[in-house]
């Protein structure tokens, strides 16, 4: 099916409003061309709150953030992933609440480094995070009238995390799935086979109202995963089509993949076919020397 992204999105910035029965959705003011409008952070409950990804390190969107908790308790704060963009906060909004902080578990890359490889994204990474509360795939916090499962959703970060709200048909997607972009998946912080197996992960569920770490809700979200799955089989053989052609470097491959993609994405795009690398080489479908590489040399198996 035809991959349609919402682009349709009005913040909010300093302000909070009703994302669905019970959650109110606080957009940080962190816009840029990885993160849309911002990072969305989301509390849920009346009286005793929980928080889902409490965003970058920025003193406007706590004080939204605690303008718009008013003084109730907060028992426990959820972390999507170790990204700049959504873990930096929880530590103050700790110290301000008391709540415990819950994730799959401290920053993690997908892989090794190879000799000589630099992280290109590793300044996006909050390396320092440490939860109080390790979640384990489908463990489940109980709080004041709601109940918060992890489902551990590798591929954009090794230890990101979705959350469902039980009995609410209600998924906290954070960047594994969006409605208005798809998800950066680049090496060696992220996977490309792990991102696939963590789409259908969720394929195998019910679930019938994604709110993603960016943007609105995706509110068809089984329809729309299934064009996300398309779309990355398409890209897949994009790539294998440009091997084909005679292309050998990801470089020249992004000239002409990602055409008519903002240049200033040009560098994650290259990550992007990096990891469709990574994959296909793992698959016996391509070929390179030694360890896949950005600047590696690259050819299709005949």
């Amino acid at each position: 099916m035809a991959l349609e992204f919402d682009t349709g999105f009005e913040p909010a910035h300093g302000s909070a409003v009703s994302a669905a029965p019970g959650i109110l959705r606080v957009t940080a003011p962190n816009a840029s061309p990885f993160t849309f409008h911002g990072t969305n952070s989301y509390i849920i409950g009346h009286d005793t709150l929980a928080v889902i990804d409490p965003g970058p390190e920025d003193e406007r969107h706590l004080r939204t953030l605690l303008d718009t908790i008013a003084g109730r308790p907060v028992s426990h704060i959820f972390v999507s992933h170790t990204h700049r963009d959504h873990s930096p906060l929880a530590a103050r909004l700790k110290a301000e609440t008391g709540a415990i902080i819950v994730a799959e578990g401290p920053h993690q890359a997908a892989r090794e480094l190879a000799i000589g490889e630099i992280n290109a994204l590793d300044e996006s990474n909050d390396t320092g995070f440490l939860p109080d509360k390790i979640l384990p795939d489908g463990g489940t916090v109980d709080g004041d009238g709601w109940s918060i499962s992890g489902l551990h959703t590798p591929g954009h970060a090794a230890n990101h995390m979705a959350f469902a709200l039980e009995g609410t048909g209600i998924l906290f997607s954070a960047d594994h799935v969006m409605a208005w972009s798809t998800s950066i998946v680049a090496p060696p912080d992220g996977a490309m086979a792990d991102y696939m197996a963590s789409l259908e992960k969720l394929l195998e569920r019910d679930d019938r109202f994604f709110l993603p770490g960016h943007g609105g809700p995706v509110t068809q979200p089984q329809a729309f995963m299934r064009g996300l799955k398309a779309h990355r089989k398409m890209r897949e053989r994009a790539v294998l089509d440009r091997l084909e052609k005679g292309d050998r470097t990801i470089a020249d491959m992004v000239k002409t993949i990602y055409r008519d993609t903002d240049p200033r994405l040009h560098g994650a795009a290259g990550l992007s076919i990096l990891a469709h690398l990574e994959d296909l080489v793992g698959r016996g479908l391509a070929i390179t020397e030694g360890a896949p590489s950005i600047t590696g040399i690259y050819e299709p198996v005949r």
